[in-house]
């Protein structure tokens, strides 16, 4: 199977390339990123020496000629190419939605020309919002608060549109929040934000009381999610997957908490009650670990750890 990865230079790209090239029926990897904000320097340091095939290609996912030549010959597309940073969206509607709703349609319109196998499109969890119930299942009604949001579930519109008048398999996976180490690393993300702020002596600042609620994920377990609805589509027969695990559910303040005893250091916390904490959401995990074989590996401490080491060292 030869799989191509869209904004596989970003984060979770970083840890997914390298993933799949060590995957014994992975006969290539095809790499498709603008470099807006991923670098081929998030590949370093990645293990990419084992002698598969890898065709890094710069391109933006926004012209279908570009997706169109990148999709030809491929059996499997994982579309992580996007706008990201939820509440950064606000002022950036318009690209957003160009980005992540338009380049979603030119990925799936390119994949049927060229009779692709399987679509995997990188959702998230941000668009159920700020739910006032717990465990929340794919049968929730989302409530996008924001653009990011918005162009995630409208693309996965997309999705079902395109699987009930074609022969393609799509799903869509609603991914935890990401943290933990990658060559690609994002800050703006909290559990590697908290770590850095502590790492380096300030406080750790929480937005309102604390208390909103996010489901978190290691990246590499991302990562692996990816390259295993990509490679066993015939477990992922349904239109969207929540992806995370049960008990990686915790509350903001949790998070403070955790770092400041995983790095057992005296840190402040402090709360900023009058900024806006963003969506609140309990999600729920049964779908994915009843109907896949797929389970995350790692847990928010063991991360936390292993983020902090790898700053340290």
């Amino acid at each position: 199977m030869e799989v191509l990865v869209t904004g596989g230079l970003g984060y979770i790209g970083s840890a997914l390339v390298p993933y799949l090239l060590d995957q014994e029926s992975v006969t290539g990897v095809r790499l498709l990123d603008d470099q807006s904000t991923g670098s081929p320097r998030n590949l370093l340091g990645s293990g990419l020496s084992n002698g598969q095939p890898l065709d890094v290609r710069a391109g933006d996912v926004r012209e279908y000629g570009t997706v169109e030549s990148a999709t030809r010959g491929v059996d499997a597309v994982i579309h992580l190419a996007a706008i990201t940073g939820a509440e950064s969206t606000h002022d950036r509607r318009e690209e957003t939605f160009a980005v992540n709703y338009e380049g979603t349609e030119n990925v799936l319109q390119a994949a049927e020309k060229h009779a692709v196998e399987t679509v995997v499109f990188a959702s998230s969890c941000n668009l159920y919002g700020r739910a006032a119930a717990t465990e929340l299942s794919e049968d929730a009604d989302p409530d996008p608060l924001n653009p990011y949001a918005e162009s995630k579930y409208e693309s996965e519109q997309l999705l079902r549109e395109t699987a009930a008048e074609s022969d393609l398999s799509t799903t869509a996976l609603r991914m935890s929040t990401n943290f933990g180490y990658a060559p690609g690393i994002r800050f703006n993300l909290v559990v590697n934000h908290f770590v850095f702020q502590a790492l380096t002596g300030r406080p750790l600042t929480v937005y309102g009381d604390g208390t909103n609620w996010r489901p978190f994920i290691h990246v590499r377990d991302a990562a692996r999610a990816f390259a295993h609805a990509a490679l066993n589509p015939e477990q992922y027969d349904q239109p969207v997957y929540n992806v995370g695990a049960n008990d990686q559910n915790y509350q903001i303040k949790e998070i403070a908490a955790v770092v400041r005893s995983e790095l057992d250091r005296e840190l402040e916390i402090t709360y900023l009650e009058d900024r806006k904490p963003g969506p609140s959401y309990h999600v729920n995990f049964d779908r994915l670990a009843t109907e896949t074989d797929f389970e995350p590996e790692e847990t928010l401490r063991s991360g936390i750890r292993d983020l902090a080491a790898q700053f340290e060292s």
